[in-house]
């Protein structure tokens, strides 16, 4: 892996490690659909994994158009994470196995052996983020400047990242 792809694996998983839940945007012919996913926590190196049934809408609408949006929101820290991408589905039983946790049977009572289940991989092309690392004084001392000022306040960081 050359060093910028690298340094752009290492933001973005610093970015959603702690966020557990994401928002999955398809395309329903030609109308964007958005959906809570949970992100299965592993070692991010650039894809991103979830569980899904092979029953689902979503699945139907990605065989036809591959290209999705994951998004991440953490409000408490002031962070907001777009990413892009396509996916491919796995039934790969042992990488099923290496990230189901207990929880999942709430979804797939029939759990790793449910015929239905399978890993949805997003190949994450593009990312974009807002990281805000000030907190809510400095935010305000901002927008009164602003005010004051006409001038935009800069305390935040924005970014794309390609992969």
């Amino acid at each position: 892996m050359n060093d910028n792809r690298q340094e752009a694996v290492d933001k973005l998983r610093d970015l959603i490690q702690d966020v557990e839940t994401a928002m999955l945007t398809t395309i329903d012919g030609g109308v964007l659909r958005s959906r809570p996913m949970v992100t299965q926590q592993t070692e991010y190196d650039g894809d991103l994994w979830f569980f899904t049934s092979l029953e689902t809408e979503k699945v139907s609408e990605i065989m036809k158009d591959n290209r999705v949006n994951v998004s991440y929101a953490s409000p408490e820290n002031n962070t907001y994470i777009s990413i892009s991408g396509t996916v491919t589905f796995s039934t790969d039983r042992d990488k099923i196995a290496e990230l189901w946790k207990p929880r999942q049977i709430v979804w797939f009572p029939e759990g790793i052996d449910d015929p239905n289940l399978v890993l949805l991989k997003v190949n994450v092309e593009q990312a974009e983020y807002w990281d805000s690392n000030s907190n809510t004084f400095v935010e305000i001392a901002g927008f009164l400047k602003a005010m004051a000022t006409g001038e935009v306040p800069d305390y935040s960081e924005n970014e794309k990242i390609n992969f």
